[in-house]
């Protein structure tokens, strides 16, 4: 093989800020300056030596990734020392031609007539784990979370049977191993039961919510919502086009009595209230059905965080009273779990799920079936189970915290879940408006979580505001709250 030339160890680089390996960003860097065509094949790479000592890096970390692209065919070894850009290196990319023709700017606003980015939504910042006293909701805890069983589940779902079986398009059918847990296991403790054909697997609770809005909306009956409640909810009616009227959730959560002659779909979330965690008595469970059976409507049941339950056992989900089959059930795993693994799942009759599995398969064929494989064997085996009880134990202390140090402050509880969960709805004293507190209270590393957009027509002085403790430190939380006192202090003088 004939080397032509040698590149420079400047034409690599790494970012010490970035969370992946040294040896994956290096190897990242090398395939992508091979496949933009600026190493011929030939072209002999730095040494060793001389590329650790430019990046910084171990001399061993370079020769690990050199060995690796040679088994990956980017590179091939000089029969002395060094080594080349391979000639088996996958295609160059082509540059795209220069089309000089004069060409006429898309009117974008004539095609999309809906701007979906001023919707109300929650925001959070994205780099929210840099900040010291994150009072955020919904955010995993990695030290809770047990790395090596989980590691162990993704090895078992790489076995040479089960990457056979999971690499087969599985058109629209879902993982039996996680179907099965969720029916055997999962629903039960809620009182429910479901033949496989009555489960459908979702990319988290917001897809199957967005699946049940798309095929049940109609524009001659009305969706009734919680207010405050969660504003995805009412964006995704919004979209399909369905009026919407918004219901206030007292002490006792969403009032039956309330719920108009014309109402189609009602949304309730009766395990915890997002945001304000009231939970809805049996009483009242009971009299929405009854609502639902006389009124010919539907009900979807967000059951979200019943697992978090550390105070007392959690009420009956509505869908374990449902008689008539008029309760589309949502739960998920991204809450117990964590976030970023967008594994959730639909109960309801046989002629809903048909509908709905075939609305996801025009959208997404089904979820990663890899992913429902590791899911399903963490819960088989147990280490489901034993994480849930340690988030019990560990938010049943930080929640203490939290409420013993607000008890010190002017600011007040709002609500909370009754069995549990994980965040407390809080309020400021008069006058004070959370959008402005949480501004200034993240200049000094304390995030909260405004309540503006929860509400439907939120008041003009927002004082209410949401707290979660899921992934702050216990030890953080009375110095967070110690410098929210401060900083209202500040403000009002």
């Amino acid at each position: 093989m004939g080397v032509k030339g040698r590149m420079a160890p400047e034409v690599f680089f790494i970012d010490r800020s970035d969370r992946r390996s040294l040896q994956m960003q290096l190897a990242t860097s090398i395939v992508a300056t091979i496949l933009n065509a600026h190493a011929p094949p030939g072209t002999r790479m730095p040494s060793t030596r001389a590329l650790a000592a430019h990046l910084g890096i171990s001399r061993l970390t370079v020769t690990l990734v050199y060995q690796d692209l040679v088994a990956q065919g980017y590179l091939d070894p000089l029969p002395r020392s060094g080594f080349v850009v391979s000639h088996k290196a996958p295609l160059r990319r082509i540059a795209p031609e220069r089309d000089e023709r004069p060409a006429h700017p898309v009117d974008w606003s004539g095609w999309l007539q809906t701007d979906l980015n001023t919707r109300r939504h929650i925001t959070k910042p994205r780099d929210w784990r840099s900040y010291p006293y994150p009072f955020i909701y919904g955010q995993v805890d990695p030290h809770l979370f047990d790395h090596a069983a989980w590691r162990d589940c993704a090895r078992r779902a790489l076995g040479t049977r089960d990457f056979t079986e999971l690499a087969d398009d599985r058109l629209a059918r879902d993982d039996p191993v996680l179907v099965d847990y969720i029916r055997a296991n999962t629903l039960p403790r809620r009182g429910i039961s479901a033949r496989p054909e009555e489960v459908l697997i979702t990319l988290g609770a917001q897809n199957a919510l967005w699946i049940a809005v798309q095929l049940l909306a109609r524009q001659n009956r009305v969706a009734v919502l919680e207010d405050p409640g969660f504003p995805d909810f009412a964006e995704a009616l919004r979209f399909a086009r369905m009026p919407i009227e918004y219901l206030p959730v007292d002490a006792q959560g969403l009032n039956p009595e309330q719920i108009p002659e014309n109402a189609g779909l009602v949304f309730v979330t009766p395990s915890h209230n997002i945001p304000t965690g009231t939970t809805l008595p049996l009483a009242r469970r009971r009299a929405l059905l009854q609502l639902a059976d006389q009124r010919d409507f539907l009900v979807i049941e967000d059951d979200y965080e019943y697992e978090m339950s550390f105070l007392e056992p959690p009420s009956p989900s509505l869908k374990s009273l449902d008689g008539a089959g008029r309760v589309i059930y949502v739960g998920s795993f991204s809450k117990s779990l964590f976030p970023g693994l967008r594994i959730g799942y639909l109960v309801a009759p046989v002629e809903f799920i048909r509908q709905a599995r075939a609305l996801r398969a025009m959208m997404l064929r089904h979820a990663p079936g890899h992913m429902q494989r590791v899911t399903g064997y963490f819960l088989a085996l147990g280490h489901y189970d034993a994480h849930v009880v340690r988030l019990r134990e560990t938010f049943r202390k930080r929640r203490e915290a939290l409420v013993a140090a607000l008890g010190e402050t002017d600011f007040t509880i709002a609500g909370a879940a009754r069995h549990g969960g994980s965040n407390l709805w809080v309020e400021g004293p008069e006058g004070v408006d959370s959008s402005a507190l949480a501004l200034k209270l993240a200049e000094h590393g304390v995030l909260i979580e405004p309540g503006r957009p929860f509400y439907s027509a939120p008041p003009e002085i927002c004082r209410c505001f949401r707290m979660g403790y899921s992934s702050i430190d216990e030890k953080k939380i009375a110095e967070g709250v110690a410098i929210m006192q401060a900083c209202l202090d500040d403000a009002t003088g």
